[in-house]
């Protein structure tokens, strides 16, 4: 097999394709948030939310990061994200927000195909983030410094020559980052099935899977979810559904899981490139995802 010819050259052809849609969202999203800062909208939304954000360590503004994340992908309050001013502190709790609810309308309907009511997962995303972020503003050192992307005093510029150049530089900055991590993640996906290796590793994580409480019978699904999430992954999570090898009640017992944490190697990856502890981000959301099964179980949820 030719590594270059069957797998290398089609993933960076696919991640060209797909890299240049999520520029298309995330620029002008990014371009349109950095106007709002300058005419002020932003610090009128903080006057209203910094009381109530203030319980998440989070201040007002960044209202518009969490309620963006929860209809778009990650991507997109990413590019928020870049283009405001905050502590590596509040970078940590809007990481692990964001990571819990992103694109929950697309999401959700994926996990309702596979046998989860909508609103079930949606609840349960929404709620989970904000306890995290409430939990994390009570653990998370109070200083921690400054993220890596850019910084820019939005209050020192003056002109909109000067918004559309601070724009710029973070837009090349965050640009830079995506092309490389999903040309990063198609390549390693393309690898996986070229080698058969995801049927291989799904038989591996057996342990894995029992401390978690997920049936063995989900191990693929389990994989297929971390690797390349409930979005991209969604199609092939509902073909193994249709195929009877993973039960309904198999199936939600997952779902459970999934809603927390997903994506891993893209969603850690995305926020460890702006200076976010792997530890922090990863870390919460296995320990919440098993919390969550644990107590499924135990109250024996059913529809």
């Amino acid at each position: 097999m030719s590594f270059f010819k069957q797998i290398f050259t089609p993933a960076i052809k696919k991640s060209t394709h797909t890299s240049l849609w999520l520029l298309k969202i995330i620029l002008p999203i990014s371009l349109i948030v950095r106007f709002l800062d300058y005419f002020g909208v932003l610090a009128y939304l903080a006057e209203f939310l910094d009381p109530v954000f203030g319980y998440l360590g989070l201040p007002g503004s960044t209202a518009i990061v969490f309620i963006t994340s929860i209809f778009l992908p990650l991507y997109a309050p990413l590019a928020i994200i870049t283009s405001m001013s905050i502590t590596l502190r509040e970078l940590t709790i809007l990481a692990l927000m964001c990571q819990i609810t992103h694109n929950i309308p697309v999401e959700s309907a994926i996990q309702a195909k596979t046998g989860t009511p909508f609103w079930r997962t949606a609840t349960l995303r929404i709620a989970m983030s904000i306890v995290v972020g409430l939990v994390l503003n009570l653990l998370l050192p109070l200083e921690m410094g400054m993220p890596i992307f850019v910084q820019t005093d939005m209050a020192a510029i003056t002109s909109i020559g000067g918004v559309l150049l601070a724009w710029l530089r973070t837009s090349l900055s965050i640009a830079l980052i995506i092309i490389a991590i999903v040309a990063v993640l198609n390549v390693l996906y393309g690898t996986l099935l070229a080698y058969n290796l995801v049927d291989k590793l799904s038989k591996g994580i057996a342990p894995l899977l029992k401390f978690f409480g997920l049936p063995q019978s989900t191990g693929f699904l389990w994989l297929i979810g971390y690797i390349v999430g409930l979005a991209y992954g969604g199609a092939l999570m509902v073909e193994q559904m249709a195929d009877g090898t993973v039960s309904r009640d198999d199936a939600k017992t997952l779902n459970y899981h999934l809603a927390i944490s997903h994506s891993v190697i893209e969603d850690n990856l995305l926020f460890v490139a702006l200076g976010v502890s792997l530890w922090w981000i990863l870390g919460v959301r296995l320990a919440v995802a098993w919390m969550v099964v644990w107590c499924a179980k135990l109250f024996t949820i059913k529809n």
